[in-house]
């Protein structure tokens, strides 16, 4: 039988809405079909280029969103399930973006709203700072594996810039009408 985390390893993770593209929730009766979602920088499973890592330039990969009518706003969500937290570590937050963007760009800059985007708005990392931190594992673990995962909203969400991820979760969770995960993996 496959665990949670052989399925992360092979780059698929079946979450809410699916895999790596459409798909059908089977946790919650009212989540939708999930988004297309993968990003030009690295396939999902591979190892994330160091240039998005804070071995590199430490800024956020360019991420391409196909499939995501009929909702309000997406989110998206960069965390490590492999930290030795009790949650993911939360890399990035990032909410209110227009489901009529297709491209996010890389290396967004680390301030509270951003304009390339309509005004999506950035949240606190669990490092405690805005915007996006790339992964970062200690020298001597073994390889972790990044989840960036975008949510389809049915709301534009009502969070201050700088919301921590506990707040973030809890205030979207109920909002989620479907969402698609893409994985890649780093180790120093």
């Amino acid at each position: 039988m496959l665990t949670r985390r052989d399925l992360l390893g092979a780059g698929v993770l079946l979450v809410s809405a699916g895999c790596l593209g459409e798909g059908t929730d089977t946790g919650n009766g009212d989540r939708g079909t999930g988004p297309s979602f993968s990003s030009p920088a690295f396939t999902g499973g591979t190892s994330i280029p160091p240039k998005y890592t804070c071995d590199g330039e430490d800024v956020s990969p360019p991420l391409r969103l196909r499939g995501t009518p009929g909702t309000e706003s997406l989110a998206v969500v960069v965390d490590d399930p492999d930290a030795p937290t009790d949650d993911p570590f939360v890399h990035w937050l990032l909410w209110n973006v227009p489901p009529d963007i297709e491209d996010i760009p890389e290396a967004i800059a680390p301030e509270p709203t951003v304009e390339a985007l309509d005004g999506a708005v950035q949240g606190t990392n669990d490092f405690g700072d805005l915007g996006y931190r790339g992964p970062c594992p200690p020298a001597d673990d073994e390889k972790h594996t990044y989840q960036f995962t975008v949510q389809l909203v049915d709301t534009i969400l009502d969070l201050d810039p700088g919301t921590a991820s506990e707040t973030f979760r809890t205030t979207v969770e109920p909002h989620v009408r479907g969402e698609a995960t893409i994985t890649g993996t780093y180790e120093r």
